[in-house]
């Protein structure tokens, strides 16, 4: 969608045309609230701001709607379809690779609480497992600001690729 055309939706249909960036409505609400936006660069900008605000809840929060890496992504959304398309490189990996990443999703989560986030987009399967057993070493304020930046990275990669 363009620029302009997110700049005059009504309100219900802005907010719905950006929810599958991230599952946050408060940050949704925020950047249509905005509007109007002078380029997609002031939008990222707003964007990009509005998620420095992001802490714990807010990554609790929109871990919820996120699969686990090397998992197909359930559901017919906007969300789940992206997940799958982001992810690509997992569905291409071989079964070692495969078992390895499931091996460190359940090492993660036991760890940490929650599910893995990485931006998978542009990276091989190989990549993701190097970062997940890299982050395992990570004490929890560290892999909870890891993790953040990983949200803020996708968040703001799905902006980029839905408004122009």
């Amino acid at each position: 969608m363009d620029l302009s055309r997110f700049n005059t939706l009504p309100q219900d249909a802005a907010l719905a045309a950006i929810a599958h960036c991230v599952a946050l409505p408060e940050w949704q609400q925020a950047l249509v609230t905005g509007r109007p936006y002078a380029s997609p660069a002031v939008l990222l900008a707003a964007a990009a701001e509005l998620s420095q605000a992001w802490q714990a809840a807010e990554l609790t929060a929109a871990l919820a709607a996120h699969p686990r890496i090397g998992e197909r992504a359930a559901g017919q959304e906007k969300e789940a379809a992206l997940s799958r398309s982001e992810q690509s490189a997992m569905s291409d990996a071989d079964s070692a690779l495969k078992q390895a990443m499931a091996a460190g999703n359940q090492a993660y989560e036991a760890r940490f609480g929650r599910v893995f986030l990485i931006r998978a987009k542009g990276r091989s399967g190989e990549e993701m497992l190097a970062q997940l057993q890299r982050r395992l070493g990570l004490d929890d304020d560290s892999e909870r600001q890891e993790a953040l930046e990983q949200l803020r990275e996708i968040t703001l990669l799905r902006l980029k690729e839905s408004i122009t």
